[in-house]
């Protein structure tokens, strides 16, 4: 599968947002609520945690398929926290939804994980336990499963 998450317009886009406002990049991170190396180093990985993008993207007010490459067809806004929340991906259930769709399909996790483009099936199956997901992996997630990633965001205290 291609690259289905543009960091570098997510970077360009924060630093639209810093620049406008005439601030350092230490006060962006402040607002944004991740570090100054997640954003500046977000251009130069190939994988970035998930969490962090989604406070990127909850502090732009956009969605994570506002990044995809060509413009997402599915631009389901992210909910609102509460200034004491933080979002975070519900990783049981996009496990949950993975594991509907395989057995409907009757797949293994290994035809899963090559279908989506993920390097490991061990990577999909620890999301029951609610492990951490990584852009862009999980937007090759949503996009086999047909969904937004709205849908499997939660908000949780900070």
């Amino acid at each position: 599968m291609t690259n289905v998450f543009d960091f570098n317009a997510l970077y360009a886009a924060l630093e639209a947002q810093r620049q406008a406002r005439g601030w350092s990049l230490a006060q962006l991170a402040r607002a944004v609520g991740v570090s100054a190396a997640t954003i500046e180093g977000m251009r130069e990985r190939a994988a970035v945690e998930g969490d962090g993008v989604l406070q990127m993207l909850r502090w732009l007010g956009q969605s994570p398929e506002s990044f995809q490459p060509g413009g997402g067809d599915d631009n389901v806004a992210l909910p609102i926290a509460p200034a004491a929340g933080v979002l975070r991906f519900d990783a049981p259930a996009i496990h949950a939804a993975l594991d509907a769709r395989r057995t409907e399909r009757g797949l293994t996790w290994q035809d899963v994980a090559a279908e989506c483009g993920i390097a490991s099936a061990s990577s999909l199956t620890r999301l029951r336990r609610g492990g951490r997901v990584t852009f862009p992996d999980v937007m090759r997630i949503f996009a086999w499963l047909g969904q937004p990633a709205a849908r499997f965001v939660r908000i949780a205290p900070r």
